[in-house]
């Protein structure tokens, strides 16, 4: 049994050391991106949960967190289908080097134009690089509580958690996604009213 537990961890060691490593890499990404580390308004509080503020983004936490976990959930499926014979440890780490990947690119001018052009997120500036880094660790726990739930009680909390969003800040991970890719303008009016 000790061998097992042993061998078992000593899997997930250098995964994770690969992980801390994509974490790194994308701070010193954004950090020369000009992305800043804490909230500039100087609120010390790890969360903001109001959306419309300067604080959205700026925090450990926030209510776009949530959205990461979701990040974290579909990527263990996606990767499962994809890769079947990766360790579980290693599809963790490709689903943390595509997170990392987005985190920076979302940090870009362009995407931080695109998303004040297109979205409610008229005042977004770009995420605070520890904020980023949580994103990024969002999504790591959204992919271990997708192997650890399985499949249906993965899309049901899924569903659950866009419909709580949907009713409490008016967006969600769909809604982000459809904003970014194909704006309309009546889905824009909705999460102003």
């Amino acid at each position: 049994m000790s061998d097992h537990i042993k061998t078992s961890s000593s899997n997930w060691r250098t995964p994770l050391y690969a992980c801390a490593f994509v974490l790194f890499a994308v701070a010193l990404a954004e950090y020369s991106q000009g992305r800043l580390w804490w909230c500039p308004a100087g609120d010390w509080s790890p969360w903001s949960w109001s959306v419309m503020s300067q604080h959205n983004s700026q925090h450990i936490i926030d209510a776009y967190s949530f959205t990461h976990v979701l990040h974290g959930m579909t990527e263990f499926f996606i990767l499962a289908l994809l890769f079947p014979r990766v360790p579980v440890a290693w599809r963790l780490f490709i689903a943390i080097g595509i997170e990392g990947c987005w985190e920076t690119i979302e940090n870009t001018a362009y995407v931080i134009n695109r998303y004040r052009e297109v979205t409610i997120s008229l005042n977004y500036f770009g995420d605070s690089i520890v904020n980023s880094m949580s994103d990024i660790v969002c999504c790591g726990l959204g992919f271990l509580l997708a192997r650890w739930l399985r499949f249906w009680r993965s899309a049901a909390v899924f569903v659950l958690t866009e419909v709580v969003l949907i009713l409490t800040i008016h967006d969600s991970l769909t809604i982000n996604v459809i904003q970014l890719i194909w704006p309309t303008e009546m889905i824009r009016s909705w999460q102003n009213s």
